[in-house]
């Protein structure tokens, strides 16, 4: 790979990162549309690799957090059971269904999100 596109990946990653741990949430939503619009990836392949990338951005932020004693641990991990098994059916989801729909699902969610945090 060319020195410029991992230095613009980095920058991306960073950029995403640093969204990700601030707010708790962002990753994905930054990622996927630079992934689908910027580096013309199809949907899925999109989507899983923004979940690849923000694996490692979550198990960053643990690190600092668990040491900064800011984790419910006990809460963590019973969201986490639920969460594994979404995870699941979601990927499922993701390569069953067609990139048209994942876009239209994917714009309501971002404007519904919008909403949520306006209101």
């Amino acid at each position: 790979m060319k020195r410029k596109g991992i230095f613009l990946l980095s920058l991306i990653g960073l950029i995403s990162g640093i969204i990700s741990g601030f707010l708790g949430s962002g990753g994905g939503m930054i990622l996927v549309p630079i992934f689908t619009y910027f580096l013309k990836l199809d949907e899925v392949k999109a989507r899983a690799s923004t979940i690849f990338c923000i694996t490692f951005m979550v198990i960053t932020s643990s690190i600092f957090y668990i040491n900064k004693d800011y984790i419910d641990v006990s809460l963590g991990i019973k969201c986490a059971i639920g969460g594994i098994i979404g995870g699941f059916i979601g990927s499922k989801l993701l390569i069953s269904l067609k990139n048209k729909y994942l876009e239209i699902l994917f714009i309501i969610f971002l404007i519904y999100s919008g909403i949520k945090m306006i209101l």
